[in-house]
């Protein structure tokens, strides 16, 4: 079931090979926090990132070094990747020729009509678009004058203003980002936006912080705008290792109906009957079906009284208690074993669940 009302109709846009907009499946996108010329760096988090489930990447291209590394990284890698700009028009010029699928810019701070149209003359030439990427703490002084300060209002006039700029160079394989750190700016000008422009959009709620709040802000942000049928990619932003970021991207998809991706893992929260250590057992669980891509859904219970009957639409589970673990399917139990091959039973079946899908599928 999908909590979706009406999705936005978007003019679609390619990222590399992938589609964006125009009912394309809304794409999770990520950033690498490694330094970009750091090319064995940066390759190997992509690759964890793509196996992830992550479909564009991200980088910072902060200098020349940054944006000649993009060669070597493209080589190496499978999915797209966008080259992040700030000030200097040269950089973004420079990314593109070194194989960027995408340019990131911030009108607002990387100079005047001229530069900018060399950059967008350069993204041209080589097929590429352009995300105008709107940040609350980077908008024009006159914009913020005009709007005493930074509102939706203000953040939705600078990214219009770019739009008919860069338009105006006979360019539209464009998209729009409209961030702030707080959930209720950041929806509001997204809504406001949309209602403006059939503009393919990327939404996400910037800096917004460590693992919990950072999950927070973005599931009511992100999850707010997608339920309403705004957004065609999306960026979860946490201080953590970017994978999560991905993570919680597909987590917020799938629980809005819009996406399934990797396992579907229920648990419950413990209480005084729970006698084994759930909360390893779960995160354990978590990690090693972290890049399996099947929809399976999984109970983890720590009670095998209760456990398969509350969990009886799970695909598979298990539950333990004083000693003894179980294995159910569909609430019923199948088998027991010693409780210390909790994981290693459940790992077992969910391997053998997905070898008798693919035959299916073959």
């Amino acid at each position: 079931m999908s909590f979706v009302t009406n999705r936005r109709n978007t003019r679609r846009i390619m990222v590399g090979n992938v589609p964006v907009g125009g009912g394309a499946p809304v794409a999770v996108q990520s950033m690498t926090n490694t330094p970009t010329a750091d090319v064995d760096a940066t390759v190997s988090q992509i690759e964890r990132l793509s196996s992830a489930g992550c479909e564009i990447i991200r980088v910072a291209v902060p200098d020349r070094e940054a944006a000649d590394a993009i060669t070597a990284i493209k080589a190496r890698i499978s999915i797209p990747l966008i080259a992040d700009i700030h000030f200097d028009h040269r950089l973004a010029i420079a990314a593109a020729r070194a194989g960027a699928d995408g340019l990131r810019i911030n009108p607002g701070n990387i100079g005047n009509a001229r530069k900018v149209k060399a950059v967008v003359d350069c993204a041209k030439d080589r097929g590429l678009a352009i995300r105008i990427g709107v940040n609350a703490g980077s908008l024009e002084k006159d914009i913020l004058e005009k709007h005493n300060g930074v509102t939706a209002d203000a953040m939705v006039e600078s990214a219009l203003r770019n739009v008919d700029l860069i338009k105006s160079f006979d360019f539209d394989q464009l998209k729009v980002s409209l961030k702030a750190s707080d959930v209720a700016r950041t929806v509001e000008a997204y809504r406001r936006l949309a209602a403006k422009t059939d503009l393919a959009l990327h939404v996400g709620v910037t800096e917004a912080g460590s693992l919990y709040s950072g999950i927070v802000k973005s599931a009511l942000g992100i999850g707010t705008l997608l339920a309403e049928g705004i957004g065609d990619t999306i960026r979860v932003s946490l201080t953590r290792d970017p994978v999560e970021e991905v993570r919680v991207g597909y987590e917020i998809l799938k629980a809005l109906g819009i996406r399934q991706r990797g396992p579907d893992i229920i648990s419950c929260p413990t209480c005084g009957r729970c006698n084994i250590d759930l909360f390893n057992i779960v995160e354990e669980v978590e990690k090693a079906l972290l890049t399996t891509a099947s929809t399976i859904k999984i109970a983890i219970m720590g009670c095998v009284v209760n456990g398969p009957g509350e969990a009886r639409e799970a695909d598979i589970g298990i539950a333990g208690a004083d000693g003894s673990g179980i294995l159910f399917r569909r609430g019923k139990v199948v088998k027991k074993f010693p409780q210390e091959q909790l994981v290693e039973v459940l790992l077992e079946e969910v391997e053998a669940y997905e070898r008798h899908n693919r035959k299916l599928e073959d």
